[in-house]
């Protein structure tokens, strides 16, 4: 939700707040969407290393209990959001996908994909709805083919660990098919990302080869480390990926604001 500040154009305090608001609005909205699905799915959780401790699957909290907490956040968030709805079509397409996500999507195989990284493709579209500004088409196909390629590590790995028993879907996929798939959305990732930064200034293309270097370490941790169990580990723990995102973020602002 805040890429659309990366806009030297959109940078202001103005901006900054109405986009913080929106970040506030996503954050109860998918607080609402956690709880609804850990409610939901506190039989499979249960047989899931690690999801089997979460509150609800573990006994300590009560659906009922999970249940009111849920109605109280969409409380507040119907309050966040107020009477300005059509400005918030974004978070309500979200929060009716996701509802759609935790009874039915979520079994269909490759479906399941394309829903979740919609959620985050919705969340740019927030943003842009926040500040003002058109949405970007090159950027929101980015954002889609970065979450398709997180996404596609996770079940990798939980593919690799065996968690057909807890997410049905993955019966439909196997590791080529999904070895095949990264490298695709890898490269439309990169292609879209090209496009994009174009569309700003030349001198931001400099950032390409850090983006492509990012692409290449996220492919060595799933395919070499069998990592990518959790995408926000990598993203925010490796340091070879925070370096590297330093980088980018330093030679991009520069190539907006001097090219």
């Amino acid at each position: 939700m805040v890429l659309p500040l990366l806009d030297p154009a959109l940078l202001g305090w103005r901006h900054a707040g109405r986009a913080g608001i929106a970040v506030l609005a996503f954050i109860l909205a998918s607080a609402v969407v956690y709880v609804a699905n850990d409610i939901a799915d506190r039989g499979r959780d249960r047989a899931h290393p690690t999801k089997r401790d979460r509150p609800i699957a573990a006994g300590r909290v009560s659906p009922w209990a999970a249940g009111a907490l849920a109605v109280s956040l969409a409380a507040v968030l119907a309050a966040v959001v107020g009477p300005a709805v059509t400005d918030w079509w974004p978070l309500l397409a979200y929060l009716v996908v996701n509802a759609a996500y935790s009874f039915v999507l979520k079994h269909v195989p490759l479906v399941d994909l394309f829903v979740v990284a919609l959620g985050f493709v919705l969340r740019l579209a927030q943003g842009y709805e926040a500040v003002g500004s058109p949405s970007s088409g090159w950027l929101t196909l980015c954002v889609l083919a970065v979450c398709l390629l997180l996404i596609l590590g996770k079940r990798r790995h939980e593919l690799r660990a065996g968690g057909v028993a807890h997410r049905p879907a993955l019966a439909g996929y196997n590791e080529s098919l999904l070895d095949h798939l990264l490298v695709l959305t890898a490269a439309l990732a990169l292609i879209t990302y090209q496009l994009y930064v174009y569309t700003f200034s030349a001198a931001a293309l400099f950032t390409v080869p850090f983006a492509l270097f990012a692409l290449f370490r996220y492919l060595q941790v799933v395919l070499v480390n069998a990592g990518g169990g959790s995408p926000v580990r990598v993203l925010l723990r490796d340091r070879v990926m925070l370096v590297n995102a330093a980088l980018w973020l330093l030679v991009f602002e520069g190539g907006l604001l001097y090219g």
